[in-house]
């Protein structure tokens, strides 16, 4: 027998063997269940935002099929709103949905992801700096000069926030002085530098801090929000535009040591979701909002008024002062400015240059002397 047959010989013998073997004794396969995470939002039940937080994590179950199953609980439910990052970082949760100046008590520089008016960028433009000019790796880097064990994602861009909801409309910056007003973020040392007498508190605890006269003043984020909360209870005069939140945007925030635990499909489909979240969110937002702004002058008999433009520019003239000064002292929070404004100079350029104002096109179809579209 020739040596080319021996050796075909032996491996037909070894695969029977191993066929045999398969057939004999079939693969194990473990099957395992869906993974469960518990997140807490900072918002109370009643609240949009808390409804964006569950929109997000529906988005998850749904792609993921039901192999990762994420439930919200609202605010408070295991730990207070301001201790989301800490309960988050520790594993105490799985995850969470905020949004970054919360965290200011940690580390100020976090504000400036919300705080401030933005160097003229919307909340949009400021995450697309997040996201292509070089904010992320600059938050990565700022949670880890905290110790924050997390990983976080910030979306869903905010419209421009009110100044706030006052007992009588605010005229001058002298107004704002003695008030004791509620702020969160870099807008507390704006405020008081513009004389308020600032108080920090989450969502939830405004409406009846101002109905038990601890406060004079609050500032939330949007119509639809503060119309669930109950602002127009305890105020009827809300001054509309500011500087101090102009480009805000949620957070969400996922414990790192389980989200890197993960399968890398898991969390391809978790940053997708992000997105499709972040741009389902402004859809949401235009339509509720709209609703409930006509809502609080109709039905809750609310007076708006425009805030003055003495109050914004001064807004901008004390945020340069506070941020300076905060720069000086941070190093990071520094080198996070320098970044922002670069990409704000390039970014807004070209915003100004080439979209139209749609001003004129409003007073054209739905100003005092519009006419009616001939169908």
């Amino acid at each position: 027998m020739s040596q080319n047959k021996e050796s075909r010989r032996k491996f037909l013998k070894g695969a029977a063997v191993a066929t045999a073997a398969t057939v004999a004794a079939p693969a194990v396969v473990q099957a395992q269940g869906p993974i469960s995470m518990r997140w807490q939002s900072t918002w109370p039940s009643k609240d949009i935002f808390h409804e964006f937080a569950l929109d997000y994590a529906k988005k998850v179950n749904d792609m993921t099929g039901g192999d990762l199953k994420i439930e919200v609980l609202p605010a408070g439910a295991v730990v207070p709103a301001f201790g989301l990052l800490e309960a988050v970082s520790k594993g105490t949760l799985d995850g969470g949905h905020g949004v970054l100046v919360y965290h200011y008590g940690k580390q100020t520089a976090l504000a400036l992801w919300g705080s401030g008016p933005g160097y003229a960028m919307d909340a949009n433009m400021l995450l697309a700096w997040h996201k292509y000019g070089g904010g992320k790796e600059l938050l990565a880097k700022l949670y880890a000069s905290i110790g924050a064990n997390v990983v976080s994602f910030p979306y869903g861009p905010m419209p421009t926030q009110p100044l706030g909801w006052f007992k009588k409309p605010i005229t001058k910056v002298d107004d704002l002085k003695g008030l004791k007003f509620r702020t969160v973020g870099i807008s507390i040392d704006v405020f008081q530098g513009m004389g308020a007498a600032v108080n920090a508190l989450p969502g939830g605890e405004i409406v009846s801090a101002m109905d038990r006269g601890l406060l004079d003043a609050a500032e939330f984020n949007n119509a639809s929000s503060d119309r669930l909360l109950g602002f127009a209870d305890v105020s009827k005069v809300c001054m509309l535009q500011s500087y101090h939140q102009n480009a805000e945007q949620f957070e969400i925030m996922f414990n790192k040591d389980k989200y890197n635990a993960l399968p890398e499909k898991m969390r391809a489909i978790i940053a997708n979701a992000v997105e499709a979240a972040s741009q389902d969110m402004q859809w949401k937002a235009i339509d509720r909002y709209s609703k409930d702004y006509v809502e609080l002058q109709t039905k809750d008999k609310v007076k708006f008024y425009k805030t003055p433009d003495p109050i914004l520019k001064r807004q901008l003239e004390i945020y340069d002062e506070v941020v300076t000064k905060k720069a000086a002292d941070n190093p990071l929070f520094k080198e996070i400015v320098q970044s922002q404004l670069a990409f704000a100079k390039r970014a807004t350029q070209w915003e100004q240059d080439t979209v139209v104002s749609r001003k004129m096109a409003f007073d054209h179809y739905f100003g005092p002397t519009a006419k009616p579209v001939k169908l």
